[in-house]
């Protein structure tokens, strides 16, 4: 890995870009659901205040009441995403490509990284949002870098149908005898689960190739963290940002909330 001049990093246009749709089946306005005393939002909106690296913080939403949120919590709502680009099945490529061309022609902004930070993945360090940062800027292959961590169930004993029968994963990996599903887990590679806490991204990519993500993809390993799609990960997600590793989060969501009250008073 070479050497990082922080000073250059520093002149770097690095964006935090929170998705927070309207709509949800599971849990209804999910990305605004009371966490701890706070919205869900807002979690993402500190760990991006509390890395050292970011500069801009903005949130793409198709709600205003969201908006309000997000603005109260400290970042940017320059723009209401269109509902088109809000629906349950919306990729990351259709609000991602509309908040670079807004941010392009409305005010001649092209960040240089944009760090996406889902509000469902709340249990943030700051510190591994600028690691992560970190290794895309030293890695001048990488196109993308993003969080994942080791799947409780490998691959290797997963399948797809084809036809009636089962297509195995990962049979280039062995000799034509060999079969990944009569071999015990430990003796197989281990499988990796992409998990939303953070993801970095090049706008260059997709200008230059149309994917979001590209195709050199760095792996940044993390501990398995909460994803919040149920009403029972909300209660595990409060038990979790208890943690010492948590507490600059809740620390800074609580002094925006006293100061907040101290003004209304």
């Amino acid at each position: 890995m070479r050497k990082i001049n922080i000073d250059k990093i520093k002149n770097k246009r690095i964006l935090a870009l929170i998705p927070a749709r309207f709509g949800s089946k599971g849990i209804p306005k999910k990305n605004i659901i009371d966490l701890g005393g706070h919205p869900l939002l807002a979690y993402s909106i500190a760990a991006a205040k509390l890395s050292k690296l970011i500069n801009r913080i903005i949130v793409s939403t198709d709600n205003i009441e969201f908006a309000e949120i997000a603005k109260r919590y400290g970042a940017e709502v320059p723009f209401l995403r269109p509902k088109k680009y809000a629906q349950d099945w919306s990729a990351d490529k259709p609000y991602y490509k509309h908040a670079l061309d807004w941010l392009k022609k409305n005010e001649g902004y092209v960040p240089d990284l944009v760090v996406n930070l889902r509000p469902t993945a709340p249990a943030r360090n700051p510190k591994i949002i600028d690691k992560v940062i970190l290794e895309m800027i030293a890695d001048k292959k990488a196109t993308a870098v993003r969080t994942a961590h080791i799947g409780r169930r490998t691959a290797y004993k997963m399948f797809r149908k084809k036809g009636n029968y089962a297509n195995f994963f990962g049979k280039e990996d062995f000799k034509k005898n060999e079969e990944s599903c009569d071999r015990c887990r430990q003796t197989v590679p281990l499988t990796y689960n992409l998990n939303g806490q953070v993801d970095v991204l090049a706008p260059k990519v997709l200008r230059k190739t149309g994917m979001v993500h590209g195709e050199y993809v760095r792996a940044f390993i993390v501990r398995e963290i909460i994803d919040i799609d149920e009403k029972k990960d909300i209660k595990f997600a409060e038990q979790l940002l208890k943690e010492k590793e948590y507490l600059p989060l809740l620390n800074f969501l609580n002094q925006i909330e006293e100061t907040r009250k101290n003004r209304s008073r």
